[in-house]
């Protein structure tokens, strides 16, 4: 585990429904990106904006995927964020997690937002995914599933925590900012674990607007970067594995955590 992860967050609007645009556009936040980081997260549909018009959707061949592992490639760092895919007669809320090298995995949003008709555009996602990277262990995660704590929870396995960092990609609307910005702190403490949180800014296509309200909160559920509301802006924070560790066994919470089991 290296003594430092440092995690960029990119908190940006995106154009409608025009991912060329939002490719382009999102190459030159990244071009601001100033000394180390080893992970670069961008919202949720970050080329699309949150949409329901999955011909828009990327496929393992499309250009999305594509730019994405060239951005991870130029910036030697994981790229992040996730993106309407198709795959066979499915569409997913995908996020990827795109490495230097190329190599990616994925984890295909779980709990879809019902309010909005994404259940009737996007087949639900199974399992979770948790990523090994320079050492750290990571739960990436999209939007809805944050109000969900038992997907989020951090388990103890073999005296280990399943997870360091808890990350969400969201398009998160402003007029529920509060929900937002109350449960990121209470995830973080409730696993003993950093969470890194993106959210886009401005207005989509169905007039909703977004305030971002991006950050990092470390175990303890403190605020260790909040972005400007409503600004766009990248940016870098270095999170401690010592602090980390050492928080953890002063205060062992996840001992006396009860067993649980997900039924799908």
């Amino acid at each position: 585990m290296t003594p430092n992860l440092y995690v960029s967050l990119v908190q940006t609007r995106l154009f409608w429904e025009d991912p060329q645009a939002n490719l382009e556009w999102l190459a030159e936040k990244l071009a601001q990106l100033h000394g180390n980081s080893d992970i670069i997260i961008l919202p949720e549909m970050f080329n699309t904006g949150f949409s329901m018009n999955t011909s828009k959707a990327d496929t393992k061949d499309g250009k999305s995927l594509q730019w994405m592992a060239d951005m991870a490639a130029k910036h030697n760092a994981v790229i992040t964020g996730s993106l309407m895919f198709r795959e066979g007669n499915n569409c997913f809320n995908r996020l990827v997690w795109m490495q230097p090298d190329g190599f990616f995995e994925c984890y295909d949003k779980r709990h879809l937002f019902s309010m909005a008709g994404e259940h009737l555009h996007y087949t639900a996602g199974q399992h979770r995914l948790i990523v090994v990277y320079k050492g750290w262990k990571i739960c990436p995660l999209i939007c809805f599933d944050l109000r969900f704590p038992i997907w989020s929870r951090n388990a103890l396995n073999n005296s280990s925590c399943d997870y360091d960092l808890l990350i969400y990609v969201a398009n998160w609307p402003e007029k529920r900012s509060f929900a937002w910005k109350s449960l990121l702190p209470a995830r973080a403490i409730e696993n003993q674990a950093y969470l890194a949180a993106v959210n886009r800014i401005g207005m989509d296509g169905n007039e909703i607007n977004y305030a971002g309200d991006s950050g990092i909160f470390n175990f303890q559920g403190e605020k260790i970067s909040l972005t400007e509301r409503f600004g766009d802006k990248v940016e870098t924070i270095a999170l401690s594995a010592k602090a980390l560790k050492d928080f953890r066994e002063a205060f062992p919470v996840a001992a006396s955590a009860d067993n649980f089991q997900i039924l799908l």
